[in-house]
C-alpha cells in the first residue's frame, strides 16, 4: 500500500437502487483503510437518507452533483431523474480523475433504462468511461483476490472480447484484433498483480462454440480467428493457451493453472465468476488513463432501501482501487 494519503471518489449509483445503502453500509470501514480518504459523489441528502437507513451515525462526506429533483423518486423505480443524477456523479469524477483531484473512481451501479431514459445512451459505465477518457483499446474485467475458493496465488482475472451488446452481434465483433487486444491488456494487468515474482502471467482463453467447435462441426471461429490471436500472442512473449472450452478453462483456473482468463462474451465470464465469489468480485475497466474500478453486481431493485444489501463488493472494490495506485 502506498503510505501518502489517496482519496478515492465512490460514485452513488442509481439512487433507487442499492448503491447508497451499500455505500453507507460500508461506510465506517472505509474509514479504517489505510492511506486512504473516501469521497461520495452524488446527493448529500440521498445519502443521509442511506445513512439513517444503515444506523451509521458518522458524516458521510458527499459531493453534490445533481439536482434536487432525484430526492422524488421511489425506490426499486426506472426514472429518468436517478438515471440523470447518476450520470452526472459519474461524469464529475471522471473529470476529477482526470485532473488529479482524486486518484480514482470507484462507481456504485447504475440502471441502464434509467440512464437511457435521460437521454445518456450508453450500454453502461465501461462506455461512459472510455468515451470520457478518449480510449478506444478497453476492456470490462472481474477480479477475484486470492482466497480459499482459488488455488490460485493471485487471484484470478477474467476480461471480455464482447460485453454489453445483443447475442447475435457478438460473432460480428470477436475478430482477431479484438480477442488479441484484450489478451495484451489482462496480461498487462496481472503483470502489476504479480509484480517482482519474476514470472509471466499465464492466460487461457475460452473458445466461442460448444466444445472449441469440435474440429469445425459446431463452428470454424476457433481455428479462424482465435487461435491466430493465440498465437500472435506467444510469439510477443505471453503466456497463453487455448482455445477451450469456457466450462473445463474455468474449472482449470479456479484450481491456480491460469492467473486470468479471456472470455468471448459476457454471460461466459461473469457467471462462473460471481459462482466463484458474487460478493467479492470487483469489475475493473482496463485501457483508461485512471483508475476506475466498480462492484460487480447491478442496483437490486428488489432489495433496494430495505437495508438489507451486502457491501462487500463495494468494500473490494476500493481496496483493489487503492492497491493500483
Amino acid at each position: 500500500m502506498p503510505d501518502e494519503m489517496k482519496t478515492i471518489a465512490i460514485t452513488m449509483g442509481d439512487a433507487a437502487g442499492i448503491g447508497p445503502e451499500i455505500i453507507a453500509a460500508a461506510w465506517e470501514q472505509l474509514q479504517t483503510l489505510p492511506g486512504c480518504r473516501t469521497v461520495i459523489y452524488g446527493h448529500p441528502e440521498i445519502m443521509r437518507r442511506a445513512a439513517a437507513l444503515r444506523n451509521v451515525k458518522s458524516q458521510i462526506d458527499c459531493v453534490t452533483c445533481c439536482s434536487d429533483d432525484v430526492l422524488a423518486v421511489e425506490p426499486g423505480m426506472i426514472d429518468a431523474r436517478t438515471g440523470n443524477a447518476a450520470y452526472h456523479a459519474i461524469r464529475r469524477a471522471i473529470d476529477d480523475a482526470k485532473n488529479h483531484a482524486v486518484d480514482a473512481v470507484v462507481t456504485a451501479p447504475i440502471h441502464k433504462a434509467a440512464l437511457h431514459q435521460a437521454g445518456f445512451c450508453y450500454p453502461g459505465h465501461t462506455e461512459i468511461f472510455a468515451e470520457h477518457c478518449g480510449v478506444d483499446d478497453y476492456a470490462m474485467m472481474l477480479y477475484l483476490g486470492p482466497d480459499g475458493n482459488l488455488d490460485g496465488q493471485y487471484g484470478l482475472a477474467v476480461v471480455h472480447v464482447t460485453l454489453h451488446t445483443a447475442m447475435k452481434t457478438i460473432f460480428e465483433q470477436i475478430t482477431t484484433e479484438s480477442v488479441l487486444a484484450k489478451i495484451r491488456l489482462v496480461d498487462g494487468f496481472m503483470r502489476k498483480i504479480i509484480g517482482q515474482d519474476g514470472r509471466l502471467p499465464k492466460i487461457g482463453v475460452c473458445s466461442l462454440n460448444p466444445h472449441a467447435g469440435e474440429e469445425g462441426l459446431f463452428g470454424d471461429e476457433e481455428r479462424t480467428t482465435i487461435r491466430p490471436a493465440i498465437e500472435q500472442a506467444c510469439s510477443e512473449g505471453l503466456q497463453v493457451d487455448g482455445p477451450k472450452p469456457a466450462d473445463t478453462m474455468m474449472l482449470d483456473a479456479q484450481s491456480g493453472r491460469y492467473d486470468a482468463v479471456v472470455a468471448m462474451f459476457h454471460d461466459q465470464g461473469h457467471i462462473a465468476l460471481k459462482l466463484l465469489g458474487m460478493y467479492r468480485a470487483v469489475n475493473i475497466t482496463l485501457g483508461l488513463p485512471i483508475i476506475r474500478t466498480s462492484v460487480a453486481h447491478g442496483t437490486a431493485f428488489d432489495k433496494a432501501w430495505q437495508g438489507i444489501a451486502d457491501p462487500g463488493s463495494l468494500l473490494e472494490a476500493v481496496r483493489v482501487a487503492h492497491a493500483l495506485q
